[in-house]
């Protein structure tokens, strides 16, 4: 069932290269899941009784790669690149932690003893690749009954197992989420009996599995399991404090935990990109902070968007997220997801749609992605409104748009050009008249043409007490 994925060259070449040096060589870990599995594994991981290192580089003389081999020597282990496949080569090796550290200490082993360092039984299946056993599947934790069952499990004891490396926590609902699998009751609470252990692992290293979840077909799995071992409250403290309903004279609101992970749920169906979805994690992330009982009006959540566009930074600083232009994104997002739908609550004017058009800018779509993804309403006739509300405001924006072309505008005129005309240095009148003329176009007093531009130009040079030099 599987064995047509090791018709690759590279494992042909790796079993002549351990027959070679008498070594028994296995490829174990997520290709074998994932080829069981029929998803094509993209990295290869080799596992030699022997010396690895040494095996390494035999390999990749063998496949013309000598340049392309990377020697970890204090892990033992070595990285050969091949086209686009990674391929991990490891001396078999048993290990032992102490509590304090994930740096483990490792001596050489069987295949049994590197089989039991393993995450999980279906990640400690291992394939033989010598000559005379190729092919066969060695499965010393029954991981085959497991993926048929869809259950994840840890080979050892949990406590030993997620002790050793706390991120197999998080790997383990990363998978859970991934594969739509489930938890084994056993290795769920060994999760939850080891939650603090998560702290000693970097935050890059935790990110990597968060963002894997994040990029899942349906998120919201991995962050309700994230949340009942115990792990969410850790990493993403924030978003837990989303958590609740509170009521006030026979008034409540969302729970809005449960309303972003719908938000995101609903994005996923439109978008795989990162960082849109992150968008939709942190769009009410103010919202606490925000709420207010208002007598005669109920819960308001007043400015939670200006206040969540602040918030971001600090989440990104904290989770080791890009602090660059992704996050600029994400900010922006989270600063503009109230505004399309309240355009409704009043007539809505070509001037409120171009100042729309104009503030979005290049991430317009994805922020109408993402006001489809927040009606989330359980009352169908208050959905089908929002839904009503937004295809207005879908048609208005392209009508204006098809007219007024503002989206990812560029002023008529330049400052290089207002200089030139007034024979000015740079300075605050540049300003003030290049403000003039984009507020005039946006409020659609003049057209959006150079030659509009100019005249209104010459009107504001002379508000200014500037003259036209001819």
């Amino acid at each position: 069932m599987y064995t047509h994925y090791l018709e690759h060259k590279v494992f042909k070449t790796a079993s002549l290269v351990a027959d070679e040096m008498h070594y028994p060589a296995y490829v174990i870990g997520g290709f074998v899941r994932d080829c069981i599995l029929n998803r094509e594994g993209k990295d290869f991981d080799i596992v030699v009784v022997g010396d690895g290192i040494l095996y390494a580089q035999n390999l990749a003389r063998a496949l013309n790669k000598t340049k392309a081999i990377t020697i970890y020597k204090t892990y033992g282990t070595a990285q050969i690149k091949y086209d686009e496949i990674e391929i991990e080569i490891v001396g078999a090796r048993k290990e032992s932690y102490s509590p304090e550290t994930r740096n483990p200490s490792v001596e050489q082993g069987s295949l049994e003893d590197d089989q039991l360092r393993r995450d999980f039984t279906m990640n400690a299946m291992a394939i033989a690749l010598n000559k005379d056993n190729f092919g066969v599947l060695l499965d010393p934790f029954n991981g085959l009954q497991d993926l048929a069952n869809k259950l994840i499990r840890t080979p050892l004891n949990p406590d030993l197992t997620f002790s050793d490396d706390p991120l197999r926590m998080m790997r383990a609902i990363r998978f859970a989420t991934q594969l739509q699998f489930s938890i084994h009751d056993e290795t769920f609470q060994g999760i939850k009996r080891n939650t603090e252990r998560i702290n000693i692992i970097t935050s890059e290293r935790i990110l990597t599995e968060l963002n894997k979840i994040i990029l899942s077909p349906k998120p919201s799995v991995g962050f309700k399991l994230l949340d009942e071992a115990g792990l969410l409250e850790i990493i993403f403290p924030e978003f837990c404090n989303l958590k609740g309903v509170e009521i006030i004279e026979g008034k409540g609101h969302k729970d809005n935990f449960y309303h972003t992970l719908e938000v995101l749920d609903n994005i996923c169906v439109f978008t795989n990109d990162l960082w849109l979805r992150w968008a939709a994690i942190l769009h009410d992330i103010a919202k606490p902070a925000t709420k207010k009982f208002e007598v005669g009006e109920g819960w308001t959540f007043h400015g939670h968007e200006f206040k969540g566009a602040k918030m971001v930074k600090r989440i990104f600083t904290r989770m080791k997220l890009p602090l660059n232009e992704k996050m600029r994104y994400v900010e922006k997002m989270v600063l503009l997801h109230l505004r399309p739908i309240a355009l409704t609550k009043e007539n809505i004017t070509d001037s409120a749609i171009r100042r729309l058009i104009f503030d979005a800018g290049e991430e317009l779509d994805d922020l109408m992605l993402l006001v489809r993804a927040d009606i989330t309403s359980k009352n169908e006739n208050k959905k089908r409104r929002y839904l009503e509300n937004y295809i207005l405001v879908e048609q208005k924006i392209k009508e204006v748009e098809e007219k007024d072309h503002i989206r990812n505008w560029q002023p008529p005129l330049s400052g290089e050009e207002i200089m030139k005309t007034f024979n000015l240095p740079p300075g605050k009148e540049i300003g003030i008249i290049k403000t003039a003329i984009r507020e005039a176009i946006l409020d659609g007093v003049i057209i959006n043409t150079f030659d509009a531009a100019y005249q209104l130009m010459l009107l504001e040079g002379e508000k200014l007490g500037l003259k036209p030099q001819l």
